[in-house]
Parts: structure tokens; C-alpha cells; sequence
């Protein structure tokens, strides 16, 4: 599930091994602090020489170097907005790749070893908690026991997936004796998901575990370093989504909360809803799907449910010859279980176009030429042949509009004092967006310029040169590239892309979803030229004998 809203509370991260040289940042442990607090951390990777720095993106995070190789005390002041928040180790001549850390305003628990044995489990004060946990070694199992009474409903999940862990997380729920009572793999990503109502008054033991990730030949339960978690154990409210799925923008409306343990299942919602709460905005109308064959306007987009295995639901729209359209279905997102189809139809069923997933992506999206006037149906069911409560989607139709996008596969650049260095873009125009562009760099240090550069009318790969002058003094700190529309100024940060996807085999590899996916936020590091050779000896050499 991406994301899971306790009321009141936001759960999240992100995390991304680096790919340069030292120093290399991997993970953290624990994942979550809290506000107002210092709390000793573990960053894993390598740090060579030692003590090297860590650069946080927000204000009021300052991490604090121990004795050993990776052990920070990280203080968070009061003030710092929960949620991910990406750091970066470096030092004077390299810097490790972003990874996240995460601020949340419920108090953390340390998982404490040893908890592997169900019938001497770990003891959780109360019944709502959140857990950062590691398994240690090969093998392990972190037991966790809550007391709950009859009926009670408790939602568990875990990130670990979604931290870029290096194990493919399971979720289970024992009895004392150590029946299984419940058990989950995989949810709307690789990371479990549970609801639970206790049978009886009782003590429920919940244990975590999983095998490596990517895949190998091992059976055992994976441990290690890159073992990271965070498991979240809530009988109070928690919200998954709204019904509708999305709110139009500056629009005022009851929608009805998608969740366990609510009390109040309608809510109104403006723009101006708290911050985490799990709502989302748009430009165009909002409406719900209802019994009957809906016509839908363009643009508009509907927010339905696929009730039955193996159903489909369907939508009309008019649409005139040669217009550009863009249609999208999007559901996991919202914690949605579905694996999405799109289809688009003609007036006598004739199948136009079609897509299942875009772009490494299990939300399908169609880029699509009305062929001649006339009415049409789009069509959204769900790939395997499922369906029920959890397969839920939005459903959007509008006008293809102009897109610009920029990304580079580098997260950091290095340059001498008086030489420089290269930074590829590749830009991607979609829809026709005619605007010239230039691709500039923002927020230098001292001494560095890149002299802007033109972009081809049809996109494609474009070269940034970082200049350092000869006394460029030496520096590492974030910068900014961007595409720059040549009149207006209206720009377009180059993003690194924190997540990978990837085959070997047949086994997956990287991760499809993180909890920070991207980053606008690039390294710079400014080195001095090094020392120039001794200058040749003016003595005279002996004569040889």
C-alpha cells in the first residue's frame, strides 16, 4: 500500500542505495524519529575516512558524528513537518546518493532483540504503535505481542518495499501457541498488509520475517544490514481514502472516509484540509460512478469499483474527430488492489486502443486520436480477473495538454578547480509543447558557471558544461538543474529518479514504487587541483666513474 493515514498521523519514507563512490548511504536504523527528540541512528553503507557529514533538505535535522563508522545522534527540532525528508552523507570529495529519512509525530518503538521465539515476544505498550525494526541476521523473526479484546480490529502493515530493504517483507498473526490466525506477502506492493479482528479477549503475537530481495537461490529468512522496517499496528482510526477517490480543486464537498475503525465516516473537505490528510486535489469534476451506463464530460474523471471478478465497467463520452486525448486509470496509489486495464471502444464495440501498464508502471495510460466524430466507450476492469471492495480506481479523460519532462541519471557531479565537468539531460516533449527551451543550472557555488544551453526543438539528450575557475574555491552542496521556457522564464526542474526497475532472469529487480520517488535536489562538489610535482633539482649530476 503506498500509503496508510492514521488520523492525525502520516507514516513514510524512502531510501536509495548510491551509486558512486564513497560515501556510500544505504540505510538508516531506525527509519522514523520524532520531533523535539535526539536519537542515536546507525546509517549503513560505507564511510571512508571517517567522520564524514550528513546534509538534510529541510531546516531543523542535524545529525551529530560518533565514534564508530556510521553512528550519528540525530536531533529534529519540534518544528519540522512530519513526512520523508532525503539526506546525503559527503565529505570534501564525494557524496552518497539521496536517501530518506523519516519525521513522524507518533512515538517509535526500537524493535529489541532477541524476539524471534513467539512464546518470548517483544511486548508492545498499548495496541497502536509503530515499530523500526532490523533483522539482524539470517533467519530471524521479530515477534511482537498486543493485547486486544473480542471484536477489536487491528490494521498491521509494514514498509520495507517501500524503504528499498533488501528483503521481501511477510506479515503473520499467531496465538500464543502459535497458530497461525492471519497471514499477508504482498499488498498493493511487494509490502504486507493486514486487518485483523481478535476472535476472543486475548494476547496476538505479530512477527515479521521475509527472503532476500532481489530473489536468490537461499530459502531462509534474509538478514542484514539492509534488513530495514517499519511495522504499524493501529486500533484506533485509520483512513485509507476518501470516497471520492480526488476533490476538485476549490470545491467544497462531503466525501465519505475509506477506512477501519472510523467514527465518523463522512467528512467535509475543502482545499484547505489538514496536511496528511489522505485527500487529493484536481482541476477538473469529480463524480462517482452510480448503477446506470454514465456519459461522462471531457474533461472530468470518475471514481469507481470493479465489484465483481472479472467484470468491467464502462463509460460513454462524445468526442470530436482529431482531438488529442489523454486517459488514465490510477488505484494503487490510493491503496487500491487493482492491476488496471484501459480500453477504448467504438459505438459498435470495435476495439480502438488499449493499455495495461505505462511506463514501468501497473496504472495503465493512453495517449489517444479521436479518429472521427461520435460517441465512444472506455472500459476499465481489472487483469486478474478480480474484484470486490479493495479494487477501486479513478478514471480520467481530458484534452491532451503539452508536456516538458527532464531527467538525468546522475545525482551528483564533481569538477576540478579550473576544468570542468558534464551533466546529461535527457528532455522528453510530449503533446506538441512547442516552447523553446534552455537548460540551466541554479544556485552554483562560488566560481562555478554553466553557460546555458539550447534544447532541439524535438527534445533529446542535451549536455550541461559546469565550468570551475582556477580560483573556485572548494565546496559540496545541492544545486538545481532546469529547463527555462526562453520567453516567460517559466521553469522545469531536472529530476534524478530515485527508483529502478529491472529483469534478471526473470526475477525482478529495484523497485517499481518508494516513498520518495524523485528528487530535483543535485550534488555539486568543487575539488583543488592537486599539488603540482617538485621542481627539477638544479644541482649538477655527478660524472659516472
Amino acid at each position: 500500500m503506498r500509503s496508510i493515514y492514521l488520523i492525525g498521523a502520516l507514516f513514510g519514507m524512502s531510501v536509495l542505495s548510491s551509486d558512486g563512490a564513497g560515501p556510500v548511504l544505504t540505510h538508516m536504523h531506525p527509519a522514523g524519529v520524532t520531533p523535539g527528540t535526539t536519537t542515536a541512528v546507525k546509517l549503513s553503507g560505507k564511510f571512508d575516512p571517517w567522520p564524514c557529514q550528513v546534509w538534510t533538505a529541510v531546516p531543523g535535522i542535524v545529525f551529530t558524528a560518533g565514534k564508530e563508522a556510521g553512528s550519528f545522534d540525530v536531533t529534529v527540532a519540534p518544528e519540522v513537518p512530519a513526512g520523508p525528508h532525503l539526506i546525503r552523507a559527503f565529505n570534501g570529495e564525494e557524496v552518497s546518493a539521496p536517501i530518506a529519512m523519516v519525521v513522524d509525530h507518533t512515538p517509535q518503538i526500537l524493535d529489541v532483540e532477541p524476539n524471534d521465539d513467539f512464546r518470548v515476544p517483544q511486548e508492545v505498550p498499548g495496541s497502536t504503535a509503530t515499530i523500526n525494526g532490523k533483522h539482524e541476521k539470517g533467519g530471524d523473526v521479530d515477534s511482537f505481542a498486543v493485547n486486544l479484546k473480542k471484536g477489536q480490529v487491528m490494521v498491521a502493515w509494514v514498509e520495507a518495499y517501500l524503504l528499498a530493504a533488501g528483503f521481501d517483507a511477510m506479515l503473520r498473526i499467531v496465538n500464543p501457541e502459535g497458530g497461525t490466525l492471519a497471514f499477508n506477502h504482498d499488498h498493493t506492493t511487494m509490502d504486507p498488509f493486514l486487518v485483523f479482528t481478535a476472535p476472543e479477549d486475548g494476547r496476538y503475537i505479530v512477527q515479521t520475517m521475509g527472503h532476500k530481495y532481489p530473489a536468490s537461490s537461499d530459502i531462509n529468512f534474509a538478514g542484514g544490514d539492509d534488513c530495514v522496517y517499519r511495522l504499524h499496528l493501529s486500533t484506533g482510526p485509520v483512513v485509507r481514502n476518501t470516497w471520492p477517490l480526488t476533490v476538485q480543486r476549490g470545491e467544497k464537498r462531503s466525501v465519505t472516509l475509506d477506512g477501519w475503525n472510523l467514527t465518523a465516516p463522512v467528512a467535509e473537505i475543502e482545499e484547505t484540509v489538514l496536511p496528511g490528510f489522505p485527500v487529493t486535489f484536481s482541476d477538473v469534476p469529480e463524480v462517482i460512478e452510480t448503477t446506470e451506463l454514465q456519459t461522462l464530460i471531457v474533461p472530468s474523471a470518475v471514481s469507481g469499483r470493479i465489484e465483481a471478478a472479472g467484470s468491467e465497467d464502462r463509460y460513454q463520452f462524445t468526442a470530436t474527430k482529431d482531438a488529442r486525448l489523454e486517459l488514465s486509470v490510477t488505484g494503487p496509489r490510493y491503496g487500491s488492489e487493482i492491476d488496471a486495464w484501459l480500453k477504448v471502444r467504438d459505438s459498435e464495440g470495435k476495439e480502438l486502443a488499449t493499455n495495461d501498464d505505462e511506463g514501468g508502471s501497473t496504472e495503465p495510460r493512453l495517449s489517444w486520436t479521436v479518429p472521427v466524430d461520435g460517441t465512444y466507450t472506455v472500459a476499465v476492469g481489472d487483469l486478474t480477473q478480480r474484484g470486490g471492495r479493495d479494487f477501486y480506481y479513478r478514471l480520467l479523460i481530458a484534452p491532451a495538454v503539452p508536456v516538458v519532462s527532464a531527467a538525468t541519471t546522475s545525482h551528483s557531479a564533481k569538477v576540478e578547480a579550473g576544468k570542468a565537468a558534464e551533466l546529461k539531460v535527457a528532455v522528453t516533449l510530449t503533446n506538441g509543447f512547442a516552447p523553446k527551451l534552455k537548460l540551466a543550472a541554479k544556485n552554483l557555488p562560488a566560481g562555478v558557471t554553466a553557460e546555458e544551453k539550447e534544447v532541439p526543438e524535438k527534445g533529446g539528450e542535451v549536455v550541461l558544461s559546469l565550468a570551475a575557475a582556477a580560483s573556485a574555491p572548494v565546496a559540496s552542496q545541492p544545486f538545481q538543474v532546469v529547463l527555462r521556457e526562453v520567453e516567460g522564464g517559466k521553469e522545469y526542474p531536472v529530476q534524478f529518479a530515485m527508483i529502478s526497475v529491472s529483469e534478471n532472469n526473470g526475477v525482478p529487480q529495484g523497485y517499481r514504487e518508494l516513498l520518495i520517488n524523485s528528487t530535483d535536489q543535485l550534488w555539486l562538489t568543487v575539488i583543488a587541483p592537486p599539488p603540482a610535482p617538485p621542481a627539477p633539482s638544479a644541482e649538477p649530476v655527478p660524472a659516472a666513474k
